[in-house]
Order: structure tokens, then sequence, then C-alpha cells
């Protein structure tokens, strides 16, 4: 979809084929990120270039955290919980 045939309103299908991203990727950045969106009724709407402009305005840094300053901390091996921390299992 590209030229002058192309819609400025996309759906969720067409919002997702223009970041070249499967639908259930775009459904996970869509919940997790501010992406411009509008929910109308039951349906997602973006704007062409408003998603244009938030993927162009991003950058990579804002994904990485800080390295830690203190030469030890770097050192530790990070803290890791276990997936079924906190299940109340019983036997």
């Amino acid at each position: 979809m590209s030229g002058s045939n192309a819609p400025e309103i996309l759906n969720i299908d067409q919002a997702a084929a223009l970041l070249g991203v499967s639908i259930k990727t775009f459904n996970k950045v869509l919940h997790s990120q501010d992406m411009p969106a509008r929910k109308i009724g039951r349906e997602w709407k973006f704007s062409r270039q408003a998603l244009i402009d938030w993927v162009g305005g991003g950058s990579s840094t804002d994904f990485y955290r800080e390295t830690p300053t203190d030469d030890r901390q770097s050192l530790k091996r990070p803290v890791r919980t276990r997936r079924t921390a906190g299940w109340n299992i019983e036997y």
C-alpha cells in the first residue's frame, strides 16, 4: 500500500502491515507502548502518518537499561525469579 491509493486511516491489519510486523506483535506493542491510536466502537483506528512519525520518533536507547555505575554490580549475576514463583501449589 503506497502511493495515492494508500488510505490515511488504517485498521489493525493495515497498521501491522505498514510496520511490517505480525498482528500478534502489533497487538503486544499496542497494549504496552504509547502508540497513537483511537478505539472507535470495537475497532482500533490508526493514522498512517502518526504511526510513521511514532516509529521515526523512537530511539533504540529507550529500550535498554542504564549500565550500572558500580563495577562490582556489573560482575554480579542478575537475580532471576522462577516462573512459578508465587504459585500456591498443593500436593
